[in-house]
């Protein structure tokens, strides 16, 4: 036989860039995979949206590899006992309820076109936090609800059947679950990220469903992340069930076992997303932090919070440099070309193509690469982009450790098998990076959801072990003193609000941020202000 150990698991992980199928053993080892990358489509400047009808064929596609590639070993599909899902949060389905067909792309997560919205919804009600103590969360382009109501201000003939009870809202888990078992559902990791729903109820909210001007009738129904929501009606895996679901940063959690207040991941991905469990109430932040449902184990568990902050642009930035500007042929030839030159060459990348999202939430913000001499080479540019996002996770971390120092942080997601990357993360945190060798932790946590929903695995003890037999981990330690960095008498000249917010004039931006940034081997553009301070000339 194969030397995998069944009963096994499957996951469903659909990303934003690509849609993976894995199988899972009982010891957590991966049996099969199978991946295929997705087609972003960009009608406009700040739009971004999906084929709905791509994603599920991406994903029945990626079942028939992964179950192909299990039958060659021997194995049968009745030994998966259970399969998960685990997805791009936040982007925004809607299709018709008779035909089951879509009635608009997907608008994905990192999608900027409701801005005006977002403007008029915080005129409206009391500012951009208005609905924070309810759902969580900002009002922000980021969030479903918001582009929800875009789409019925845009097309007033959607809302009337949506009005009439013809529609049928989603994010990317329920019309996944829709199209292969039948039922209209989502799981409370999903639901907390439209803006729709009560935090601490886990129902939707009526009055917040109101003022976006959003039919409840639309809505799917909110389950936990582990439990039967139904079962695949036809393909390979037909008559198997569907028992998990989480939010793909949420999964990563689980798939770390996060499982105590105070535990945290950053994931590297499209964007940065880095949560920290809080136990079982919601914890709300003052400093540009959301308040989200970290994981519900099972129908009658308590639903666990967390803190996040997200960060739109990480991985995708290497897609850009590599499918726009031509920089490179492959994103894995990131490192390398990173490692080519010792430093950035005084070149610094701020990579709000979608604005800037936690701690600053300036959807205005735009991209741009500053410092650029006829020294500068791609090499420099590619390292830069490696370097902004390490920086922009520095002020994540900041806003959620409150001034307390670091010590490690686990990592996962595509971009962590960069080492450069790592390695400078570990220097501009002043802390050890921690990196699991089984890099697919986000699809093993909704695998370890499922199991644990089916039987395959018992409690959370079981769940733990799983975890540690199969993620060991890399330690990348600073090189570079937190101390020596934090005292900086340079660094402490710029004037700050409390929020990181610069208050120098704009006339000393050139020249002066760069000195004052660059300290020692490391560029400090959050900790203090400086990265705020950047951003004042181009928001």
């Amino acid at each position: 036989m194969s030397g995998f150990s069944p009963p096994f698991v499957g996951s469903i992980d659909d990303g934003t860039q690509s849609c993976r199928c894995i199988i899972f053993d009982q010891k957590g080892k991966v049996v099969t995979k199978a991946q295929k990358q997705k087609q972003q489509i960009f009608p406009q400047p700040g739009w971004c949206e999906q084929d709905p009808r791509d994603i599920i064929d991406n994903v029945r596609f990626c079942i028939e590899e992964a179950v192909k590639d299990l039958q060659r070993l021997g194995h049968s599909v009745e030994e998966v006992k259970g399969v998960g899902i685990t997805n791009q949060r936040e982007t925004t389905v809607i299709w018709d309820r008779k035909t089951g067909k879509p009635l608009h792309n997907a608008i994905v997560w990192l999608d900027t076109r409701n801005s005006k919205t977002c403007e008029d919804l915080a005129n409206a009600h009391g500012g951009r936090d208005a609905f924070r103590r309810k759902c969580g969360l900002p009002i922000s382009t980021y969030f479903s609800g918001v582009k929800l109501k875009w789409l019925f201000d845009t097309f007033p003939e959607i809302l009337a059947k949506a009005e009439r009870g013809e529609v049928m809202f989603g994010t990317v888990d329920s019309w996944l679950i829709y199209n292969l078992t039948g039922k209209h559902v989502t799981d409370v990791t999903n639901a907390c990220r439209t803006m729709l729903m009560n935090l601490e109820a886990l129902k939707w909210d009526e009055e917040v469903c109101s003022k976006f001007g959003v039919p409840m009738s639309i809505l799917p129904e909110i389950k936990s992340s582990a439990e039967i929501y139904g079962d695949i009606l036809d393909g390979p895996l037909k008559g198997i069930p569907v028992a998990a679901c989480l939010g793909d940063q949420q999964s990563a959690c689980v798939g770390h076992c996060a499982f105590n207040p105070g535990d945290s991941k950053n994931t590297y991905g499209t964007g940065c997303f880095l949560l920290m469990n809080t136990g079982e109430k919601p914890s709300f932040s003052n400093n540009g932090l959301l308040s989200t449902v970290c994981y519900q184990l099972g129908a009658d568990a308590p639903a666990i919070y967390a803190l996040e902050g997200s960060v739109a642009i990480a991985g995708v930035g290497v897609s850009w440099l590599r499918d726009n500007m031509k920089f490179l042929e492959h994103a894995e030839e990131s490192e390398k070309v990173a490692r080519s030159v010792p430093d950035t060459g005084g070149v610094y990348f701020v990579p709000a193509f979608s604005g800037l999202f936690a701690p600053y939430w300036k959807e205005g913000a735009r991209g741009a690469i500053l410092g650029l001499t006829q020294f500068t080479t791609s090499a420099h540019i590619v390292r830069a982009l490696l370097e902004a996002v390490a920086f922009q996770t520095a002020d994540v971390v900041d806003a959620i450790m409150k001034g307390i120092q670091l010590t490690r942080m686990k990592v996962d997601g595509g971009m962590t098998a960069n080492d450069v990357l790592m390695e400078f993360q570990a220097d501009v945190l002043g802390a050890t990076v921690m990196r699991p060798a089984m890099r697919e932790v986000t699809a093993l946590g909704a695998a370890l959801a499922a199991g644990l929903a089916v039987g395959v695995w018992k409690n959370i003890q079981e769940l733990e072990k799983v975890q540690s037999d199969t993620c060991d981990y890399t330690f990348f330690q600073s090189k570079v003193g937190l101390g020596a960095m934090l005292t900086s008498s340079e660094f402490a000249e710029w004037p700050t609000d409390g929020h990181g917010d610069a208050e120098d004039e704009e006339d000393e931006m050139g020249g002066r941020c760069q000195e004052n940034l660059r300290l020692g081997s490391v560029t400090r553009w959050g900790r203090g202000g400086g990265f705020y301070h950047v951003l004042q000339s181009l928001i």
